[in-house]
């Protein structure tokens, strides 16, 4: 795999995951709790051999800098290894990134000096598992100039994806974005089935290189390799489409594309599920990232016994305590801490979220260093959340932030975490 140069693209702003996004990058959205979003991508990286990889930034990079800094700095610079980051520099145009074709096209003389014969470029924010030396494989085999990995979807979610359709060899012949009718493409693979582009794309280099200034020089151009540079391409180069092969060592192969709140959220709950579909416990395909300086999670007695700290079918970081509540199918990032008879279920809580006793928290995502107050009752009722002011989607998932009123945002315990502010919240009646 020394002949591939990787590209990441990590520069998105994530504005269908706000205000989760509003402190950072969406390659930096926990995930497993211990997890960034762009561990998973990297670690696919290292796992198939990868070495020269440039992670291209931009949108509030700060803390995704650090991370690969502190986390990512393990491959040999003296064997010509790398994972760089590389932030905006304009130096082909006075602008920002313009889309994902002009963020590789304002690097293209990082490609250029690289001299390598092969150029893969991947997003930072799905949640699968792959090989990518298979996908080299399958592009030197069919003498293809483009490859684009692909995953088989129903015909009734086509209209979220890159449909393509191919020939008998395997050839894409078309593309279309996000169909919206009845008929989408069947799948080559499987014709009960459509094959959606996964943003993976492996170019023979001097082909990138002649796209990507083709498309610099279209003024009508959205500079998106989906939208405009492949469409392009295709009839008029080998674009060869790769079905996805998937490393997770399930009966069901998994890729999710983790871009919206509600996505997000089902992702993160298919990891606590008794059988979980994707596998964060594979030993031959290990995912990296930091192990914070914490001590082991803890559950204990509270209140002189008579609260109990549990945890079922959940996923519960270092650092955690459990003092007396109960946490039910959920997700605790580091440092959380849920207080006596205090209820945690099918929920997210991000690094240093404090839950106060009697509280009640359901269907949620609750982001960095929140502190819930006692009885507070959060999803058990959201369009009575919806009213009182909290950020509600269409699905009764509620997502409270350092914005939502009532609650308080604690000074980060470690470096990177968001700081927010004090607002005001509904709090549960005692009881009598």
């Amino acid at each position: 795999m020394d002949g591939i140069l990787t590209i990441l693209l990590a520069g998105g702003a994530g504005e269908r995951l706000a205000p989760l996004t509003r402190d950072q990058p969406k390659p930096m959205m926990p995930f497993g709790g211990i997890y960034r979003l762009i561990d998973l991508t990297l670690s696919n990286c290292l796992n198939s051999g990868l070495t020269k990889i440039y992670v291209l930034t931009q949108y509030k990079a700060l803390s995704l800098n650090r991370h690969i800094r502190q986390v990512w700095n393990i491959l040999s610079p003296e064997m010509g290894q790398f994972i760089e980051t590389v932030p905006p520099t304009q130096r082909l145009r006075d602008t920002w990134y313009l889309g994902t074709a002009d963020a590789i096209y304002q690097n293209m003389q990082s490609i250029q000096d690289e001299r390598l014969p092969f150029v893969l470029v991947l997003s930072a924010d799905h949640v699968y598992k792959m090989n990518y030396a298979h996908m080299l494989e399958w592009h030197v085999s069919r003498g293809a100039d483009v490859t684009v990995a692909t995953t088989r979807v129903s015909p009734m979610d086509a209209a979220r994806f890159g449909i393509v359709g191919m020939d008998s060899d395997h050839r894409i012949r078309e593309f279309s974005e996000k169909p919206q009718h009845d008929h989408p493409i069947p799948s080559r693979f499987n014709p009960d089935a459509c094959s959606a582009s996964m943003g993976i794309y492996l170019f023979s280099t001097p082909v990138l290189l002649d796209a990507l200034l083709e498309d610099a020089e279209n003024e009508k151009s959205s500079h998106d390799f989906g939208r405009d540079v492949l469409p392009r391409l295709i009839g008029r180069r080998r674009v060869s489409a790769y079905d996805f092969v998937d490393e997770n060592k399930k009966d069901v192969r998994y890729w999710r594309d983790v871009g919206t709140l509600e996505s997000y959220y089902e992702a993160t709950m298919d990891l606590v599920a008794v059988n979980p579909v994707f596998n964060l416990y594979d030993q031959d395909w290990p995912l990296r990232t930091s192990m914070p300086l914490l001590p082991p999670a803890k559950f204990v007695f509270a209140d002189e016994g008579r609260c109990i700290g549990l945890a079922l079918d959940s996923l519960v970081s270092h650092g955690c305590i459990v003092s007396g509540g109960r946490v039910n199918r959920s997700v605790l990032s580091p440092g959380v801490r849920v207080e006596c008879q205090a209820s945690v279920e099918r929920s997210i809580l991000f690094s240093g979220v404090h839950v106060g006793a009697h509280s009640v928290i359901r269907n949620a995502i609750v982001d960095h260093n929140v502190r819930i107050p006692d009885r507070t009752i959060i999803g058990v009722d959201p369009e009575e959340n919806r009213r009182d002011g909290h950020t509600v989607t269409e699905s009764g998932l509620v997502v409270v932030h350092s914005g939502s009123p009532g609650v308080a945002v604690a000074e980060p315990k470690r470096e990177g975490m968001p700081v927010g502010h004090t607002g005001h919240a509904r709090r549960r009646k005692q009881s009598a």
